[in-house]
């Protein structure tokens, strides 16, 4: 007799097709799942806790349930989720602050965030309360005033296992008076050891290294649950917000509540002359992220295959590998540009973006590698191409991007914004807007065009402004780690900006500086560090193209028949585990090995890599 199966004998196998779907459930309700979904992976956030008035503790955190697992269901089905609210603040010298509201589904819990204590009155109201996270205790005069502990920890099941949240932070009495802070899914709560100030909030977690993508791809950029900031007494400062939607405590800093749907803790409320008596914030409502996977394992039939294919259901490959890599992604620079008988600005560097490797505070998150499919696609940004007649403005450089199949993950760097120029005439023209900025004109006498801005914000900095007046120039391109400078502050053109030194490939290189403006005789503006190109003086060369591979912005140019400078084209560089293999084209882009049992692959022109 035929087998049902086609003559494959073994356990049935079921394909996912989530297409790598993210869904943010902020309400309760259901959520039902995509036809071809059978696994997906889910973070659970409770609402945060209410904070504590009159020198109160900030609110904790909710718990978060976060499984590194994946958990099966079924296509084309509700699921109901329970959305737990963020807890009251706390608005009169009864109680605590309120605790926040369970968030339930996928038979897992996470637990409401504890409330911060209250300050000024005696201790039965002083300490925060248990929660997720707890919250921070208040300030008051008596000793021993204790934040509150986290519960997630210890509910039953996976709920416990793969359960964040950490305490409150402690208050402190006289004569070092401060309030706690309220603990976070990735941090305790803590208190100023110095008095007067509010505790600050524990930092939440980032759910992208389990989950995958980049913090673009999510509300919230990714991260949820921050503490609460406490608040400040004599003056002082309020405690800072943990990072994933924390309130800020009040004090000289302005109070405010744990962000909607991050459940995030409320920020503690102040006392001194200022403000008076401020009540406790409220907690932010909670949250369940939510992302349907694709996957398929096995011996399938011939018939099953079919079936799924011609149904739209069967993965195209594309599997979770459990695995990250670092990146850096330069786009290319902008043109400077080019004025007859004015100043022209310089371009502005490529956008730049890097997880691991290069200056901290510019380091995102690694992001997840996976595995088949059509693999990832890569861009290389070309750098704007130089200005020449009839004068002008300089051109945008291209953006560069990492973009996988079925856009997973997509991390893109902006095109420099170009460098200002034009005719002859009184009008200063301001540097184009991009990665970093372009410079702004040295045209009329004074003051010329200002800068161009860092747009979207994160990936650079802004142009430089120009000085119409003698010796006058163009402002210098904005580089990756500083504005592009001034023209006038020192005679001729503006410097570009610095780009940022990055060893992802091993010996630190630097990229992403802004190109120089254009001068009076002699002085052209310098080129920033990391391939930005010199400005041209009055009767002199061309600008200086910025520095192939570097996302330098081009220099600026006056006077003549020469051109401004060319922008530098960008780099694209992943950082990945030897555990899988990478095939690149075409063979001018290069895999190399790294220390730590890594390899590179370095992108100089546009391409692809595939891991198995």
């Amino acid at each position: 007799m035929a087998r049902a199966n086609g003559g494959i004998i073994g356990k049935v196998n079921r394909t996912s097709y989530g297409k790598c779907t993210i869904t943010a459930v902020k309400c309760t309700g259901n959520l039902t799942t995509q036809p071809g979904t059978t696994v997906l992976r889910a973070a659970l956030v409770a609402g945060g806790g209410g904070a504590g008035r009159d020198n109160g503790g900030g609110g904790g955190a909710g718990g978060m349930v976060l499984s590194p697992g994946t958990i099966s269901v079924s296509g084309a089905t509700a699921y109901p989720l329970v959305i737990g609210g963020g807890g009251a603040g706390r608005t009169n010298n009864c109680g605590q602050g309120c605790t926040g509201s369970d968030t339930t589904g996928f038979c897992l819990t996470a637990k409401g965030g504890g409330g911060g204590g209250i300050g000024n009155p005696s201790a039965p109201v002083g300490p925060g309360t248990a929660g997720g996270s707890g919250g921070g205790a208040g300030a008051t005069d008596s000793p021993g005033m204790t934040g509150g502990p986290t519960t997630q920890s210890s509910q039953p099941g996976d709920s416990g296992t793969y359960g964040f949240g950490y305490a409150g932070g402690a208050g402190g009495n006289s004569p070092n008076r401060s309030s706690g802070g309220g603990g976070g899914a990735g941090a305790i709560g803590t208190k100023q050891p110095s008095g007067g100030g509010g505790g600050n909030g524990g930092n939440g977690k980032d759910i992208t290294p389990i989950f995958g993508g980049s913090g673009s791809d999510y509300f919230n950029c990714g991260v949820y649950a921050g503490g609460g900031g406490g608040g400040a007494i004599n003056s002082g400062a309020g405690g800072t917000a943990g990072t994933g939607g924390g309130g800020t405590g009040g004090g000289t800093t302005t109070l405010t509540a744990g962000t909607a749907n991050t459940g995030g803790g409320g920020g503690g409320g102040s006392n001194f002359g200022g403000p008076g008596v401020e009540n406790g914030k409220n907690g932010g409502k909670g949250v369940v992220i939510v992302k349907e996977l694709n996957k398929a394992s096995g011996v399938w039939s011939m018939q099953s295959a079919f079936q799924a294919k011609s149904q739209g259901t069967w993965p195209d490959g594309t599997a979770d590998s459990g695995l990250t890599f670092d990146y850096l992604v330069v786009a290319g620079g902008g043109s400077g540009g080019r004025c007859g008988s004015y100043f022209g600005g310089g371009g502005g560097a490529g956008g730049y973006k890097a997880s691991g490797y290069g200056p901290s505070p510019l380091r995102g998150t690694a992001v997840s590698l996976f595995t088949g499919g059509s693999g990832y696609t890569i861009t290389v940004g070309g750098g704007a191409a130089a200005k020449g007649t009839p004068d002008g403005s300089g051109i945008k450089g291209d953006d560069s991007v990492i973009e996988n199949s079925g856009n997973i993950t997509t991390l893109t760097a902006t095109g420099g914004g170009y460098g200002a120029g034009g005719a002859s005439g009184p009008t200063a023209v301001v540097g184009g807007p991009g990665g970093s900025g372009g410079g702004g004109t040295g045209k009329g006498s004074g003051t010329g065009g200002a800068g161009g801005s860092a747009s979207p914000p994160g990936q650079g900095s802004a142009g430089g402004i120009g000085y119409g007046g003698s010796p006058g120039g163009g402002g210098g391109g904005g580089g990756v780690t500083a504005a592009g400078g001034n023209a006038g502050a020192a005679p001729g053109g503006g410097a570009g900006g610095a780009g940022a030194p990055n060893n992802i490939l091993g010996p630190a290189t630097t990229y992403g500086g802004g190109g120089g403006g254009s001068g009076d005789t002699g002085c052209g503006g310098a080129g920033g560090a990391g391939g930005g190109g010199a400005g041209s003086p009055a009767g002199g060369p061309s600008g200086t193209a910025g520095t192939v591979n570097t996302g330098g912005g081009g220099g600026g140019q006056v006077g003549g028949g020469a051109t401004s400078g060319a922008g530098g084209s960008g780099i694209v560089i992943l950082r990945y585990p030897t555990a899988v293999t990478g095939t690149i084209a075409p063979g001018c882009n290069v895999i190399a090995c790294a220390p730590g049992s890594t390899k590179t692959a370095k992108f100089t022109v546009s391409g692809s890599i595939t891991f198995a």
